[in-house]
Formats: structure tokens, C-alpha cells, sequence
């Protein structure tokens, strides 16, 4: 279970800051990057991508002790599925995200001058992109599963690590998140992506957690939730076996 000492408020808030933070990074460093790379599209994504990798490591840290650093709906889904996170909080935690999400990027454009919400123009559609979201969100929870089985205290590292090149491996650059997806329509700028475009990759996304849930779930019968452990938690012998 969570620490006990967590309440399902501070939980919420621990969401709510962290997913937040991580939009904060995500438009924050897409802005900063196109800024300064001058027409140079590959080198702002480069740079909105070792940003993004960066940031999800910390957070994780962070907050995986609070509330276990979900960020992203379809984690909390998934972790209600394999019992890590009650049904009846999985509202909680989803709006939470959801608050956080928009949230970070009013943030990421005040920072950087920008109008505090303003709707993308951004094209990202077609068949290629909504494959690329299922690919992405299924690696996404893959990583998480097979991680927190084998080496819980790398899963920062690990999903830090995926994300970084699932930016790069997908024709979408992975969200991988609808939380994120749905804020990033409030953003014109390098991260965006237009609200007609959002329906699809949020379907996409569900269904790549669904597949990548059940599968691992038959692969790793025995896996813990998905959950960080606490600060202080070590694998037991026989969960490393």
C-alpha cells in the first residue's frame, strides 16, 4: 500500500503539483527551445526531449512517495486494475491531473510571456501518429510493469529513460498521456497540438494502456502495482528472483 501517512487529499495535491510541474517542463522547454535553435526543429526537440526526460526523473523522485508519481490517468488506471490504487480514488487522482495539467502550462506561458491559455493550431493527425500513440502509451506501461518488478527504485530512471526515446521513435513524440494531451491543446506554441487532434490521441492512448496492462499483467502475474515504493523500500529477494 501508499504510506498511510499520505491522505487522499495530500495525495491529490501531490498529483495535481507534479503533473503541473511536469507541463511546466514540457511547453516550458518546447518554448525555450525553438527560441534559441534558431529554424532548427530537430535541435528544439532535442532539447524539448532531454528536458522532458530530465524533469519526469525528478518528479518521479520527488513524488513517488506522496501520491506514486502516476502523472497520467492511464497509470492511475492501470495501477486500479493490478489493485494498487482503489477504484473510488481514481477520480480523485484523474482530475487532479487533469488541474495540474493546465495548471503547468498557464505557468510555462507566463514564464516565457506568452497569453495564459491560447488554443493550438498545431496539426498532428493521421494514422501514423495514432499507431505512434499506441505504441508509445503501451512502452509507457511496459516500462512501468516491468520495471517496478524487477528494479522498483529505477523506475525514475526507467520511465525517465523511455520517455527521452519514445520522444525520438514515434512520428507523435509520444504523449503518452491524455492529461498532457488535453493541456497541450491550450498551447500554441512547440509542444502543441490542435483540439480536433486530441480525441484520437486520447483514444489511442487508452487503448495502448489497455494492451499493455493485460499483456503484462499475463506476462508478470505475481508484479506488485505499479506504484513507486516508499523512499525506503527495497525489492525483497524473491521479488528479484
Amino acid at each position: 500500500m501508499l504510506p498511510e501517512r499520505a491522505s487522499l487529499a495530500r495525495r491529490a495535491a501531490s498529483e495535481a503539483v507534479g503533473t503541473a510541474f511536469l507541463l511546466a517542463v514540457v511547453i516550458g522547454s518546447g518554448i525555450m527551445g525553438e527560441r534559441l535553435a534558431g529554424g532548427n526543429v530537430a535541435l528544439a526537440l532535442l532539447a524539448n526531449t532531454l528536458s522532458t526526460g530530465a524533469g519526469l526523473v525528478a518528479l518521479i523522485h520527488t513524488f513517488g512517495a506522496i501520491s506514486g508519481a502516476h502523472f497520467n490517468p492511464v497509470v492511475s488506471i492501470s495501477d486500479a486494475t493490478r489493485g494498487g490504487l482503489p477504484w473510488r480514488e481514481v477520480a480523485v487522482y484523474v482530475l487532479a491531473q487533469l488541474a495540474g495539467a493546465f495548471l503547468g502550462v498557464a505557468v510555462a506561458h507566463v514564464m516565457f510571456g506568452e497569453p495564459v491559455f491560447f488554443v493550438s493550431v498545431k496539426e498532428r493527425a493521421g494514422n501514423a501518429q495514432l499507431v505512434s500513440e499506441f505504441v508509445a502509451t503501451f512502452g509507457l506501461l511496459a516500462t512501468i510493469q516491468g520495471t517496478v518488478r524487477a528494479r522498483p527504485e529505477a523506475v525514475a530512471f526507467a520511465v525517465g529513460a523511455y520517455i527521452t526515446s519514445a520522444y525520438w521513435f514515434t512520428s507523435s513524440t509520444s504523449f503518452a498521456n491524455p492529461a498532457v494531451t488535453l493541456a497541450r491543446t491550450a498551447s500554441d506554441t512547440f509542444a502543441g497540438i490542435r483540439p480536433a487532434d486530441a480525441p484520437g490521441f486520447v483514444l489511442a492512448q487508452l487503448l495502448g494502456a489497455g494492451a499493455g496492462t493485460l499483456t503484462f499483467a499475463w506476462l508478470l502475474p505475481s508484479a506488485r502495482p505499479l506504484r513507486p515504493p516508499a523512499a525506503d523500500a527495497q525489492p525483497k529477494r524473491e521479488d528479484i528472483a
